[in-house]
């Protein structure tokens, strides 16, 4: 076995997170809306106006691991997010920053002091008199930044430099495409795993798998890098190809593939009604199209006489706030869903469901490791209105939200910064705790690699059956 995979085994596998997408994503996504920067939510993206309104045979989305970084590689967008209140925030952040940065440079405990600044020069000046090798000025002031956000140490808080910030934009813009497929990161090893490439789909045709470890991207190492990073790294022009490299269990050397990049368009819901009249519809991720596909999901399952209900939650990185707020409010009675809260405890972004709740049959909402960020908004939302069971195990843990910011006035480089609290119904912050489900249930081993699962050997979906049919009757 050679060096890079022994560094990928000692790395592990562990649990999730996601930036909100409206981490989100999946921290997502980790870190999608468009938004006041203030609010510190995330801005809107092209994929909205390509997904599908169809709906198909639903099958669980098994992943690797719980608890990661979850995006999904889509058209022009990641899905489970990450970056909160881009476009406003690019424009608009500069001139107050640097206003801020001025002012605490000029006290006593700043950071940018004169002795620091001669520490600076000094080093600078015994690199150009003394290194042996070439250097680029450029590559050594982006990492003095970069290196100013890892000293954070938080996974979610980074640098951009003007190539990064620029493939961040073309998200935004809809003007590259991706593989179809959802991926996630260790927010302590920096492990990059492939939760689910979609059937259909450039990652799925070239046989990619869950549970595979993304190890390089053409030929660049990819393990502690930023998920948005890595996912602008996937992305390009449309028709071209991209080669990752892949650790896949069993396997005793790296394996190499060549993935097409186009255009995806994958339904965010899938629905269908179960033995008994038990409808089932699970939720991949919350985007632009997800409520008007999961409310007409609801209705086409309620007009089919359906007695109860299971959300499948599983895998998803979360999304859109917006997306998860429209559907609790179609689904829940009167009452807070959501709220931020900054350094000073400034209280924001408040959403709420009004008194009108079609929810009226028993529900069971399945979780696990990689329910992230929007997705817990939802599922916790559930357990704390008292109208569903949460089936499964320990979600991500996902409940802190991401601005981008601009650093220079051409808006070519930039930070995304960890800039607050969320809190769900009951007030509670799940950030790095994440949603117990009120019934646990550990997925049968040797399943969660599986793409698709068989219904009946799902335990995790039978065991929520069951609660369903027990209140139905």
């Amino acid at each position: 076995m050679d060096d890079r995979q022994n560094m990928m085994e000692n790395g592990g596998q562990q649990e999730n997170t996601e930036n909100m997408e409206n981490t989100e994503s999946t921290e997502n996504a980790e870190s999608r809306m468009k938004e006041n920067p203030a609010q510190g939510l995330p801005a809107g993206t092209k994929e909205e106006s390509q997904q599908g309104s169809g709906k198909k045979k639903s099958g669980y989305r098994s992943g690797f691991i719980g608890g990661f970084l979850t995006a999904i590689l889509l058209v022009a967008v990641l899905v489970g997010g990450v970056s909160l209140g881009r476009s406003i925030a690019l424009n608009q952040a500069q001139s107050a920053q640097t206003d801020g940065n001025n002012a605490e440079a000029d006290g006593e405990d700043g950071l940018i002091t004169v002795e620091f600044l001669q520490e600076v020069s000094t080093i600078y000046q015994r690199i150009s008199q003394s290194f042996l090798y070439d250097y680029d000025n450029e590559e050594l002031r982006d990492g003095m930044l970069s290196g100013l956000l890892e000293a954070l140490d938080d996974p979610y808080s980074v640098y951009y430099n003007e190539s990064e910030m620029q493939s961040f934009n073309d998200q935004t813009q809809g003007e590259y495409y991706g593989i179809g497929c959802s991926v996630s990161q260790n927010a302590q090893t920096g492990i990059i795993t492939i939760v689910k490439p979609y059937e259909g789909a450039p990652a799925y045709e070239a046989g990619l798998q869950s549970g595979d470890i993304l190890y390089a991207v053409n030929d660049e190492l990819v393990t502690g890098t930023d998920l948005d990073q890595v996912v602008s790294m996937i992305k390009g022009a449309e028709g071209s190809t991209v080669k990752l490299t892949i650790q896949r269990e069993g396997e005793s050397e790296m394996l190499d593939f060549n993935v097409e990049r186009r255009q995806v368009e994958i339904d965010t819901v899938e629905a269908e009604m179960l033995d008994g009249q038990i409808g089932y519809i699970a939720v991949s991720s919350f985007d632009g199209v997800t409520p008007d596909q999961f409310i007409e999901a609801f209705e086409e399952l309620k007009a089919q006489g359906m007695k109860g209900l299971i959300i499948d939650m599983r895998n998803n990185g979360g999304g859109l706030l917006t997306a998860v707020e429209e559907m609790l409010d179609y689904l829940l009675p009167e009452g807070e869903i959501f709220y931020a809260m900054d350094k000073n405890g400034t209280k924001y972004s408040e959403y709420s469901s009004d008194a009108e709740a079609a929810l009226d049959v028993p529900l069971a909402v399945l979780v696990n490791g990689n329910t992230a960020s929007a997705a817990e908004v939802f599922s916790g939302n559930i357990q704390d209105f008292g109208v569903g069971t949460l089936v499964g195990t320990t979600t991500f843990g996902k409940g802190i939200m991401q601005n981008t910011y601009s650093i220079n006035a051409e808006g070519t480089k930039g930070i995304k910064l960890t800039v607050a609290d969320y809190y769900i119904h009951s007030g509670r912050n799940i950030h790095g705790v994440g949603l117990t489900p009120d019934v646990e249930v550990e997925l049968t081993e040797g399943l969660e690699n599986q793409t698709e699962i068989d219904q009946s050997q799902d335990n995790q979906l039978q065991e929520a059956l069951r609660i369903v049919r027990e209140q139905v009757q």
